[in-house]
């Protein structure tokens, strides 16, 4: 199985799991959080993946990122998107340099 092809199986599970029951379906029960419980576990996994980082144990840190991912994922699909979005834009950002590509961003984006 390919990344590309994971990332878009986890998309549609996730899909699937908006309308599960929210005692039954963790996935659903975040989304039933809405932004506020998806973004705490998102900082919660954010802190996780540096504290692996730091133990110099890349089988956890590779752990802690799929959970982060995973709750990233969660997080575009409370707003309908998918993982396919942010392939795009890495795609269209490939090549670019970071600095050159945030410059050029628009002014009102206000996104560091």
């Amino acid at each position: 199985m390919s990344d590309n092809d994971i990332l878009s199986r986890l998309d549609a599970a996730l899909a699937a799991r908006r309308e599960a029951d929210p005692d039954t379906s963790y996935t659903a029960s975040l989304y039933a959080g809405g932004v506020a419980r998806i973004g705490a576990k998102i900082r919660e996994e954010s802190e996780e993946v540096v504290e692996a980082a730091a133990e110099d144990d890349d089988v956890h840190l590779i752990h802690e990122v799929a959970d982060l991912w995973f709750h990233c994922m969660v997080l575009l699909g409370s707003r309908g998107l998918d993982s396919a979005a942010v392939q795009a834009e890495l795609g269209r950002r490939f090549g670019v340099s970071g600095i050159e590509e945030k410059a050029a961003r628009p002014a009102s984006d206000g996104h560091e």
